[in-house]
């Protein structure tokens, strides 16, 4: 007898402050989203994974099939059509096993379907959602699995498995500490988030960091007040003048012009790339409605906070 279908769903991810600098240990204040993704499991009578990816509007981007070989010291998949995304997920898969053998075996297989309320060029976690959707089916460790796969800080893991704002921060021997805090902004309404119209590689981002960026421990030290500062921060213009702050330490650090400066010089508010730069959203501040600037700038996406933060 089957056992009955299950759903598993994460939360998305805004990192607000720490981009890049949360690597080197820095206290980063992270946002999980409304939008998130789930992936539905459900038993078949074969020995394939029949995969389904649907997208916002309910469409399939991505679908295949992986068939489970006879265990050996490692799982053995193989996929009916080997696309990129099929054979990073036949990583996955093959991880997910080494950190838990029963996890699949030959004599059962699964339906799965994953389904994003988000569009997956935004950069709101489409990995990080899939990796924790996966570890919690197999009963495994998120993190052992992200550092496995698409590596990174975790602190997306991290919003995925948080209903409420949180700090990140990676500790000795690369622990995370994470501490929800009560960060709810009394000018919240006059806080946005406008897509760039370009997916960032968060994987290329932290490369071009590696390379570029000299840290020290007075740079931590600064970020991490201003990370104090602006979960406490009353006003809007103290707000705006410690993302300021922010966006000349990070602007300083990996040797790029902060985002206003390259496109929003005319714009009267502050602005402030979150996450690797240059791609995915940015945090706009303005006293009414600043929808038909960046409309008239190309970048028609432009999400109030009350509508992307959970």
């Amino acid at each position: 007898m089957k056992n009955q279908p299950k759903t598993f769903r994460s939360n998305g991810k805004l990192l607000i402050t720490g981009e890049y600098v949360v690597l080197d240990g820095a206290k980063a204040l992270a946002l999980p989203t409304k939008y998130g993704q789930s992936l539905t499991v459900e038993e078949n009578d074969t020995n394939t994974i029949v995969w389904k990816s649907c997208n916002e509007l309910d469409e399939v981007w991505f679908e295949d099939e992986f068939l489970i070989n006879d265990k050996a010291a490692r799982l053995r998949v193989k996929a009916k059509n080997y696309s990129d995304v099929s054979k990073r997920l036949i990583q996955i898969i093959q991880e997910t096993y080494s950190l838990n053998s029963e996890f699949l075996n030959a004599e059962q297989g699964y339906n799965v379907t994953t389904h994003q309320d988000f569009n997956r060029l935004w950069g709101l976690g489409t990995s990080s959602t899939l990796i924790n959707n996966i570890a919690n089916w197999a009963n495994i460790d998120a993190y052992k699995l992200l550092e496995k796969t698409f590596k990174g800080s975790g602190y997306d893991i991290a919003c995925a498995q948080h209903n409420t704002p949180i700090t990140y921060q990676l500790r000795f021997a690369r622990k995370p500490l994470i501490e929800p805090v009560n960060f709810d902004p009394n000018f919240k309404s006059q806080l946005y988030f406008v897509y760039l119209n370009q997916k960032q590689n968060s994987r290329d981002g932290i490369t071009t960091y590696r390379k570029k960026a000299k840290i020290d421990a007075s740079i931590i030290e600064d970020i991490n007040k201003i990370t104090e500062s602006i979960i406490a921060c009353k006003s809007l213009s103290e707000f705006e003048n410690l993302i300021n702050a922010h966006e000349a330490i990070i602007s300083k650090l990996i040797d790029q012009k902060p985002i206003k400066l390259r496109l929003f010089k005319d714009f009267k508010g502050s602005v402030k790339s979150l996450g690797a730069w240059g791609g995915d959203f940015v945090l706009a501040t303005s006293e009414t409605d600043p929808t038909a600037y960046f409309t008239s700038k190309g970048f028609d996406v432009v999400i109030p906070y009350s509508g992307m933060v959970l």
